[in-house]
């Protein structure tokens, strides 16, 4: 059984101190908006300055570069928020402690803000919890239910990772599982979107994260709210284990909201779907009866199904059929997730996290359905652990592809392993009869991607934030 002990938070008076050690991180820079929003005094420190810790010196926090014990003393913090990443002996970390101020990570802080709020969607999830989240927010917006919103992108209609809403009213929020983060949070409505095996790290096999899975699931009230989807084994696996849990403590299971295409057995169901373009169209029905006509602006069969199980969370909490239909007809994607960064010598560049096999997968097929001459693809794997584990994955994915160039293994949470490289995977693809090289740097793959490139081509950059930039190098774009 997994461990889902809160840490105590206490309750902190209007204008109380929170210092946060790495705010400068995607999600703790949202949740420093979010507590100066409700009312706190906000500061922190992070390893060196950004573009984040700027933005938020902009909006009234004290930000330090660099970790320094006196720094965090003398703004006299009533509590500290660190993220996982942050070691024991943190001096800040440690001077807090030996202070005896209150300490608590990242992923408590965020369950202890969902429980200032009435109602909290949590979206959880292997893949598509960025891009439903947004989609199910905008959809609230549009129905006039000002929700605060806590993203682990930037969303051009936000400018930033967060919304500030109602203090009291709706939350939204990706709930991501690595570290057993979403077993900290509270939720009165659930999305799981999918269940693969991912965080290798943390998880010693797929039993492990189905587990974790229905943990999560099983946080939910009696009375609460659990959106899945009517396809994917893994979710039915966990739903079973979700059963005999709750009938072993005589309770409930929560009401469940299936999501499918045409012939799953789905409360919320995609029907008429076709691709105009690369992008789909279709109808949603909702038991049984026509809901809304959707017009996507980003592709992929992955993306019909993120945005039925945005509209089934936004339903449960005030969203309407014209609200979904205003919200996901111009929605353009949250930064990083299929985003057109601009065109290089003629041909399209779309950047995205596409950081797992699967998600590989759902991005390649997405691609695929956009009309183009040639496919490039540019491929950074995320972490050493998840390359090695899912080293056989990750060639299945992308040894079909017409040519892929593979960066180094990015991580910024391991150390350094000298047995696995990206270039294994490259030798691995052309054993097989692929395509594939290596590129040591940014200035190699740009050099080969020289000789190929031409008018009417897709350019895919595909990874971390690291090899993202590429993206931005190649097509001159800015974002903040």
């Amino acid at each position: 059984m997994v461990d889902t002990k809160i840490p105590t938070i206490p309750e902190l008076a209007w204008g109380s101190r929170i210092y946060f050690i790495g705010i400068g991180g995607i999600s703790m820079s949202g949740l420093a908006e979010i507590a100066q929003s409700l009312g706190y005094e906000v500061s922190g420190s992070d390893r060196q300055a950004s573009e984040r810790t700027l933005y938020l010196q902009q909006h009234g926090m004290p930000v330090f570069a660099g970790h320094k014990a006196e720094q965090l003393l003398d703004t006299k913090p009533d509590l500290v928020v660190h993220t996982a990443a942050i070691p024991a002996e943190n001096p800040e970390l440690a001077a807090a402690r030996a202070a005896q101020i209150p300490t608590v990570d990242r992923a408590a802080f965020l369950g202890w803000i969902n429980r200032r709020f009435n109602q909290v969607i949590n979206i959880a999830g292997t893949h598509g919890k960025t891009t439903t989240t947004a989609m199910c927010s905008l959809i609230l917006i549009e129905a006039g239910e000002d929700p605060t919103v806590h993203l682990g992108a930037e969303l051009q209609d936000f400018q930033t990772t967060v919304r500030l809403g109602d203090p009291h009213k709706l939350m939204v929020s990706e709930a991501c599982e690595y570290q057993n983060s979403f077993l900290k949070f509270y939720s009165t409505v659930a999305a799981i979107l999918n269940i693969d095996y991912d965080h290798v790290d943390c998880f010693a096999d797929l039993t492990e994260v189905i587990e974790v899975f229905t943990t999560f699931a099983d946080l939910l009230p009696d009375d609460g709210h659990l959106v899945v989807p009517a396809f994917d084994p893994h979710v039915r696996s966990m739903l079973k284990l979700l059963s005999e849990r709750r009938a072993q403590h005589q309770r409930p299971m929560p009401t469940l909201h299936a999501f499918g295409l045409e012939g799953d057995a789905a409360t919320w169901q995609a029907r008429n779907l076709e691709f105009i373009d690369g992008l789909p169209q279709f109808d949603v029905y909702y038991l049984d009866t026509f809901y809304t006509h959707l017009e996507l602006n980003i592709p992929g069969r992955h993306n019909v199904a993120n945005a039925l199980a945005a509209i089934a969370c936004a339903h449960l909490c005030g969203g309407t059929p014209e609200a979904a239909a205003t919200a996901l007809n111009r929605f353009q994607g949250a930064e990083g997730r299929f985003t057109r960064t601009g065109v290089y010598r003629g041909a399209q560049v779309i950047a995205d996290y596409a950081h797992h096999p699967a998600a590989a997968r759902a991005t390649l097929a997405a691609a695929a359905t956009i009309p183009h001459r040639h496919t490039w693809v540019v491929f950074q794997p995320l972490t050493f652990s998840r390359t090695e584990i899912l080293f056989d994955e990750f060639v299945s994915a992308l040894k079909d592809c017409e040519w892929v160039i593979f960066a180094e293994i990015f991580s910024d949470r391991e150390t350094r392993r000298d047995y696995i490289s990206s270039r294994q995977l490259a030798e691995r693809i052309n054993e097989l009869g692929g395509n594939a090289q290596f590129g040591r740097d940014f200035a190699e793959i740009k050099a080969e991607l020289d000789k190929r490139v031409g008018p009417g081509d897709l350019i895919l950059v595909l990874g971390p934030e690291d090899i993202r930039r590429l993206a931005d190098q190649l097509t001159g774009r800015e974002h903040h």
